[in-house]
């Protein structure tokens, strides 16, 4: 864990400024350097303030593309959907000109609809410039759920699928989620965490003892290949 940097605010406005800065300089980089940028958000409550400052940020968004982390398998219009809470939120003011990759289509299980989100996942132009992942309080992060079907899978650094599908008891709607090698894939790993209760599974998920050697999130803090960045506020 020791390419770990923590960034600590008092309230979660001065974050959401901070981390929103920060994403957008990775994007204004991103298309100095190439052209486009390519930028992966998680969905929840979370992030939602972080949204509404990147929104209003000056670049060319029309050169920007945004994708999910992860996403329930449910439609757009269910109150539930990530790409619902991301198009409502960021993807307005400045960064409504962005281009949205979605990871659901209209199948009845993730499984079915794989086919078709293999040819949208497979044109995204990776390496992503950021990539910012949240956490639950069971340790989870992305859709990688304890006891998660394909979590193994999900996990495996050597692991050759880009997506997968999730089912796992506290995950509540079948899942979507792209793998960690894939995630791995970026510029800037970041992840954004707010409250004392996370905070506690975050330190225990660093320490490693007992259940928490369990946690999904320890795979991301242990990994060698990305520093990792992460915003936290009470």
């Amino acid at each position: 864990m020791l390419n770990l940097a923590t960034h600590n605010f008092t309230d979660c406005h001065a974050l959401a400024v901070a981390l929103a800065e920060r994403l957008a300089q990775q994007l204004r980089e991103g298309i100095a350097a190439r052209g486009r940028a390519l930028l992966a958000v998680s969905g929840g409550s979370t992030p939602q303030h972080v949204f509404a400052e990147l929104s209003r940020a000056r670049l060319d968004w029309s050169r920007v593309q945004v994708t999910l982390v992860d996403e329930r398998w449910v439609p757009e219009s269910h109150p539930r959907s990530n790409a619902q809470l991301v198009k409502s939120r960021l993807l307005c003011n400045e960064a409504a000109a962005a281009t949205f990759v979605p990871l659901h289509v209209d199948t009845p299980a993730p499984e079915q609809g794989l086919a078709l989100l293999r040819p949208l996942i497979d044109a995204l132009a990776l390496p992503f410039d950021a990539v910012v992942l949240g956490m639950g309080e069971d340790g989870h992060t992305a859709s990688f759920f304890p006891g998660g079907d394909r979590l193994a899978e999900v996990l495996d650094l050597d692991g050759a699928e880009r997506v997968l599908p999730m089912r796992a008891p506290g995950a509540g709607e079948p899942r979507i989620t792209f793998s960690l090698p894939t995630l791995l894939q970026t510029r800037l790993l970041v992840l954004h965490i707010e409250g004392e209760a996370k905070k506690r599974v975050l330190g225990e998920a660093q320490l490693g003892v007992g259940e928490a050697a369990h946690y999904p999130i320890r795979a991301v803090l242990t990994q060698p290949r990305v520093p990792l960045s992460i915003y936290w506020c009470p």
